[in-house]
């Protein structure tokens, strides 16, 4: 990549995962930024306003949210159309959908009780646990989202994973004969599952392949930085041109607004409404320390209120 994009994740994020097999497939450069597991994650905050998901990109100054949107980012960068979720056709399309609306949070929920429990101890101790537990919980708190449970999950689980191994019989990867942002959107939450039940995927031979050649891809040339690294990279910079905006946008240009996803982590991020594309969001924000600031979302999914 020409531009240096730090990605703000913890190493056990499904979705942080989804990205860094990005940077896996193009063999790219970038530098790694840690964050806590739950709020408050300060190497981020300031960044993002107090967006609540993870990862979070960020080239200077633009700050990119959501890893549809950041996969666009690296398709971009790279020169990867593969990895832009906008060149999948319907049929791939509707399978990576299965996989990140129906089954990602069946993934966890298909796991028996006890041993998800274990996982959270292991990684997190009895005290973690509990943090954790309580802040994926306040995640849910007023969205769409409603987790199956028990057999309801496996089937869910299953039917993603006969989907797949029927797509995967004639082809090597789900959108064809090369790797692309489909195998890692349906990848990620099989790997959540299996890096949290502690055992290997139980699927058909295609899928088991398939998910050994996507982890194989790896994570590209990682560069582990400090959070004052990151804050001065965004200090030094400024935000890039705004692109145009659609001729028509839900709130006026200038206007204060929340910007918030809609289904679960509904925490709002406040700034001025910048640009609206047909796919994106774009507010800017003023820090004392950081100077302006263009946080980007998607506009799939993000609601936009006048404040």
């Amino acid at each position: 990549m020409n531009e240096s994009m730090i990605l703000h994740h913890y190493d056990a994020s499904p979705y942080a995962e989804k990205i860094r097999l990005m940077f896996g497939l193009t063999n790219a450069r970038w530098q790694s930024l840690i964050s806590p597991v739950q709020p408050p994650r300060p190497n981020v905050d300031p960044l993002t306003g107090g967006y609540r998901r993870i990862p979070v990109a960020q080239i200077g100054a633009d700050i990119f949210c959501d890893s549809t949107l950041i996969a666009r980012e690296i398709a971009r960068a790279t020169d990867c159309p593969a990895l832009d979720p906008g060149n999948v056709d319907a049929a791939t399309a509707a399978l990576m959908s299965q996989a990140e609306k129906q089954a990602f949070f069946a993934a966890i929920t298909a796991i028996p009780p006890l041993r998800l429990l274990g996982t959270m101890l292991l990684a997190f101790g009895p005290v973690g646990t509990y943090r954790f537990a309580k802040d994926r919980a306040g995640l849910l708190k007023g969205g769409t989202v409603r987790p199956p449970k028990g057999a309801q999950a496996q089937a869910i689980l299953d039917s993603l994973m006969d989907a797949l191994e029927t797509r995967l019989a004639n082809q090597p990867w789900v959108g064809g004969d090369a790797a692309s942002v489909a195998d890692f959107t349906v990848y990620h939450p099989l790997w959540l599952h299996v890096s949290c039940n502690r055992r290997p995927l139980k699927a058909g031979p295609k899928v088991t392949a398939w998910y050994q050649r996507v982890g194989d891809l790896g994570h590209g040339l990682r560069e582990d930085i400090t959070q004052d690294q990151a804050f001065a990279a965004a200090r030094t910079a400024e935000p890039r041109p705004l692109p145009a905006s659609a001729s028509e946008v839900p709130v006026a240009l200038g206007t204060m607004v929340d910007v918030a996803p809609a289904d679960y982590g509904l925490v709002p991020v406040t700034g001025t409404l910048a640009a609206v594309t047909e796919d994106r969001i774009i507010v800017a924000r003023s820090h004392a320390d950081l100077g302006t600031l263009h946080v980007h979302f998607p506009r799939a999914g993000y609601s936009i209120n006048a404040k």
